[in-house]
């Protein structure tokens, strides 16, 4: 322990205080001795960086059992890699500075829940930078990230029923013995919906 505290700039009584309120795992034990590793000391420098950037040990403590209980990247990913998506490996002061201030155990919970993040080891994954980049924006204009991550809710219902839609009409009409594979057709599917979306955002913005 005396080793981790020298190596994070704290004192070993830090540390343990740190372990007795759960804001690290325990060490690895081998008889009396106890083992702390690089999991251990990357846990210590994160809440650092958060204490720096003013969240208090209990919301730290609150974001530490959230992110225990997430999803793992895996179980995120699901059958693979997204075919057009860029996943952002994030650690959670990273995390911290897109969302300043937004990043609640609340807010976390439902990201997680939403499937926008996953966890691996001591790193969150964004499962897109486009949503990433897409929903820091929105918190930098304005819009509280908790009703960004409602919206995203309901987004992502809408584009998967919009999804099986064009799967299913690809199918029923596309032979299968066709030269084109239906996955070719994924542009002609995006170009609808986009070009419906901004018809339909001209129609409320000019109604409003």
């Amino acid at each position: 322990m005396t080793e981790l505290a020298a190596e994070a700039g704290i004192t070993v009584r830090t540390v343990r205080f740190y372990r007795e309120r759960g804001l690290i795992p325990p060490p690895r034990r081998e008889g009396r001795i106890a083992w702390y590793d690089e999991h251990h000391l990357a846990r210590l420098r994160t809440i650092a960086a958060l204490l720096e950037r003013g969240h208090t040990l209990n919301g730290i403590a609150e974001l530490a059992d959230a992110f225990e209980k997430g999803r793992d990247v895996g179980e995120l990913l699901g059958l693979g890699e997204p075919t057009e998506e860029q996943p952002v490996r994030l650690t959670p002061e990273e995390l911290a500075d897109h969302f300043a201030g937004e990043v609640t155990p609340e807010n976390l919970v439902a990201a997680l829940d939403l499937g926008y993040l996953g966890t691996d080891g001591d790193e969150l994954v964004h499962i897109s930078r486009r949503l990433l980049d897409a929903s820091s924006t929105l918190v930098r204009k304005g819009v509280p990230l908790a009703a960004v991550l409602e919206a995203g809710e309901r987004v992502r219902a809408h584009a998967d029923a919009l999804a099986e839609l064009f799967v299913t009409v690809l199918r029923d009409h596309v032979p299968a013995t066709a030269d084109t594979d239906i996955d070719d057709l994924r542009p002609v599917a995006k170009a609808v919906v986009e070009a419906e979306l901004s018809m339909a955002l001209d129609r409320r913005l000019k109604g409003s």
